[in-house]
């Protein structure tokens, strides 16, 4: 921004504060005589000690103001400022005292700046110093050894003129055996706003509160119904438990009046803390999570710090726009990942903190824009970017700051946070001085803004987005402080937004050449974002497949939205580590449906029918599926009467398919077979299986071969036959011929004509054979003649049939 020129637009002097300094400069006429009729050695004795002290090392003694109370006095208070002093230097120090020094009054933002950066300078400018009965003294400081101190001086004695902000020194003057003199040897430099009465316009001081963390959430989900998350450490129940970083954050925000900035994906994470929960361990192990009372507590917390506060929701995981303009537009369907992480926000934030947030507004990396960045914020929908000063620079001569809002076109207002308010915090707040002087400097340059102009303007400040612990405090003390000032008053972001913008400040965007070097160099690469479409188009094709795709789609959504947040920034292989474990955990799902390996099959005949399995090993089901057999020589063999043929999938969860495939071979000879199965939409779904099929068909060559082989044995079984029927006739005649010349025989006249068959005798029951078919008597004349020779109870000759 323009520095103001200097410009005070109030100076409410009260006529008592008047009388005094001007009772100040004539008590100080005598003195000044006084010291013009010393003698001619004086002054040679002066430069002396001046050379002396020009060559000795400035800050010999280390001075660290660790408390200044109040931090804005009023016309009654009493100043109090604590602190140490080290003696750093080789001698003891002796004839010491530390004492307060009011110095002029610094009524341009750029002086506030330099008496920061130059605070322990003991050859600068320091003020005369206060009453020396104020001072504390000290007989010797010892090398090495620090002392603590502690001057109270009223108000009253400080000599504070006009409104506005004055350097106070504290600095300890002493003597050292080689420089026999008193002089300056250490001093520390703090700012003192000076605004006892109210102001007539006050500035609106917009402040955001962000409650943000790095990524702790995985892809990884359990395969009960309620889908136990995991998250990748238990780093995120440190920050929620008490006293840890984002619990502090939520304790002493809840009493300041901010608008809070939320990451949605915070709120999901810990609710999902609050039932049962995994935590990765070594390798993939995973261990049960224990953590959900403080979950609990700490939402309930945010609850309660956020009733009636204005809460601003970024996209889900807080998208790093700027990689994502810089880098991530030229790859397909990356702009549709920051859509969705826009659109599930409200849905997410409601149902956890029980109010809405607003979403229309996007916050590049340390406010940093260009054109690029603006057009990718505004794609899902937000219209207003907060931007930061440093980088959306005043180009006019405005004297003041102005407000914050500006219309940069297309219906977007770029709401510019101020640079030095919003990075003052980013040290180390765990010393108390650098602490202390922060306040300090926070509140030199609020209420040096506001009297830059009689206008009323809105100013927001816009810190880093994970403030530590120490720095969370040092920012609630600072912002409590301006809101109990009297030249400024809370203003939510939304209202800051739609302030009348001032007609000569900047609108125009910075060009993409002004996007400082530091920030693009921790950007993420071309390739996450590549690795992040490639990912997204395996869950598309694996959605589809699925009775119940919410139970993928979401995990796996929101962890693509993970893989592009601000907090990978510096972090560049770890992020690169979380994005390759999403796409990992979606391989294993997608393996999980797949094809069971076949050996070699063997085909005998015209026709058979081929078996593929499809096994599906997820707890759900999956259908949409198309699974095709392709004969790779359909010359040779073909598969339903072509070169292929496909059959619809669907195979429950833990089961597994068997899809029969009719195929027809044409020739001897092997033909290879690929099964692949395929999406609805004509993708291929996991890896293809490929066999051989043996084809062993039945030539006409083998047929005739067989057919007279058979045909020989029929005309050998007949002739054996008609040869027996032969043999048993020839056997009866004789037989019969045999019985008639015995009738005839003279000698033996008492021979009877006919001789009955006796008839045998059979056990009780036993039905009597029949005439013909007996063993007991002979034929009877007249009978017949059997069609086949007697059985035969011996074995049967060689290539005879046997009857069984």
């Amino acid at each position: 921004m323009a520095e103001a020129a200097d410009f005070q637009g109030m100076s409410p002097s009260p006529a008592r504060r008047w009388l005094r300094r001007t009772g100040t400069l004539f008590a100080g006429v005598p003195l000044l005589a006084g010291l013009l009729q010393m003698p001619a050695v004086a002054p040679a004795a002066a430069a002396a000690g001046s050379a002396a002290r020009s060559a000795t090392d400035a800050g010999s003694v280390s001075v660290s103001v660790n408390s200044l109370t109040p931090s804005l006095p009023g016309e009654d208070d009493t100043v109090t400022v604590s602190g140490t002093v080290t003696n750093q230097g080789k001698q003891a120090v002796t004839d010491a005292h530390v004492g307060l020094r009011v110095g002029p009054l610094l009524n341009t933002r750029s002086r506030i700046d330099s008496v920061a950066r130059d605070s322990d300078d003991v050859q600068g400018a320091i003020g005369p110093e206060t009453d020396d009965k104020y001072a504390q003294k000290y007989a010797e400081l010892t090398p090495g050894v620090s002392q603590r101190f502690s001057v109270s001086v009223p108000v009253d004695e400080l000599n504070l003129g006009e409104n506005g902000v004055y350097q106070v020194a504290v600095a300890l003057s002493g003597q050292t055996a080689a420089q026999p003199w008193e002089q300056t040897l250490g001093v520390r430099r703090t700012l003192l706003p000076w605004q006892p009465d109210e102001t007539d316009a006050k500035t609106s001081t917009t402040f955001l509160w962000p409650l943000i963390s790095t990524v702790h959430t995985t892809a990884e989900t359990g395969s009960n119904e309620q889908q136990t998350p995991v998250l990748r450490d238990d780093d995120l129940a440190k920050e929620i438990s008490p006293g840890g970083r984002l619990d502090r954050m939520v304790a002493l925000g809840k009493d300041l009046d901010v608008t809070w900035v939320i990451d949605p994906d915070l709120l999901a994470s810990v609710d999902a803390m609050t039932e049962s929960y995994e935590v990765q361990g070594e390798g993939d192990t995973t261990t049960p999570g224990s953590h959900q009372n403080t979950a609990k507590r700490w939402l309930a917390d945010v609850q309660s710090a956020v009733k009636g506060k204005e809460v601003v929701a970024l996209p889900f995981g807080d998208p790093d726009l700027a990689s994502l303009a810089h880098n991530g537009t030229s790859v397909t369907g990356s702009l549709s990942h920051l859509k969705e992480a826009t659109d599930v926000v409200v849905n997410t934030v409601e149902p956890i903190l029980h109010v809405k947030p607003i979403t229309d507004f996007a916050w590049p990396v340390n406010g940093a824009v260009d054109p690029s960045i603006v057009k990718v914020a505004t794609s899902a929908g937000a219209d207003k970017v907060i931007a930061r000063s440093d980088s959306f620079r005043e180009t006019g001569d405005l004297s003041y700051t102005p407000s914050a809002a500006r219309p940069i076109g297309g219906g977007t207002t770029a709401v510019v946070a101020d640079d030095r308010l919003s990075t003052l915090f980013q040290g180390d707040m765990t010393k108390a001085s650098t602490s202390t002087l922060a306040v300090q400097r926070f509140l030199a340059q609020s209420l040096t803004l506001s009297l830059q102009s009689s206008r009323q303007r809105s100013v927001v400040v816009a810190p880093q987005r994970t403030p530590t612990v120490s720095q969370a405090q040092t920012m609630a003390e600072a912002l409590k402080a301006v809101q109990d000032g009297n030249w400024s008053e809370p203003e939510d972001l939304t209202a800051a937004a739609k302030t009348e913008p001032d007609p000569a400040a900047t609108t125009e965007v910075p060009a993409a050449s002004s996007y400082p070097s530091s920030l693009r160099k921790q950007e993420l690469p071309r390739s996450a974002f590549e690795q992040i479409a490639r990912t997204q188009g395996k869950l598309d094709r694996f959605k589809v497949i699925l009775s119940d795709p919410s139970r993928v789609v979401t995990p796996f959504g929101r962890a693509l939205n993970r893989g592009m947040s601000v907090s990978w920034r510096g972090r560049i292989a770890e992020a690169a580590t979380y994005r390759s474990g999403v796409e990992a955990y979606l391989d294993g799902l997608l393996d999980q449906v797949k094809l069971i390996e076949k050996s070699e099959t063997k085909l005998s005949g015209r026709s058979a029918t081929i078996p593929v399995t499809v096994q599906n090993n997820l707890v759900q089901g999956v259908e949409n599926l198309t699974l095709r057999l392709t004969s790779t020589n359909p010359t040779r063999l073909e598969i339903g009467g072509a070169a292929y043929e496909e059959q619809p999938v669907a195979v429950s969860g833990g089961h597994s398919q068997s899809v029969k495939f009719t195929t027809s071979a044409n020739a001897n000879g092997r033909a290879t077979v690929i099964a692949q199965l395929y999406t609805q939409d004509g993708q291929k779904y996991g890896e293809p299986v490929t066999f051989d099929v043996k084809v062993t068909e039945i030539t006409a060559t083998v047929m005739l071969v067989i057919g007279g082989g058979v045909l020989l044995l029929v005309l050998a079984g007949f002739r054996m036959y008609t040869q027996r029927k032969r043999a048993a006739a020839r056997e009866a005649r004789e037989q019969n011929r045999a019985e008639d010349e015995g009738n005839d025989d003279p000698q033996n006249p008492d021979a009877p004509a006919e001789r009955p068959a006796k008839k045998p005798e059979n056990s009780p029951g036993t039905k009597e054979p029949e005439a013909g078919f007996g063993t007991a008597g002979p034929k009877q004349p007249g009978d017949p003649a059997p069609d086949t020779a007697p059985e035969n109870a011996g074995p049967s000759g060689t290539g005879e049939r046997v009857d069984r």
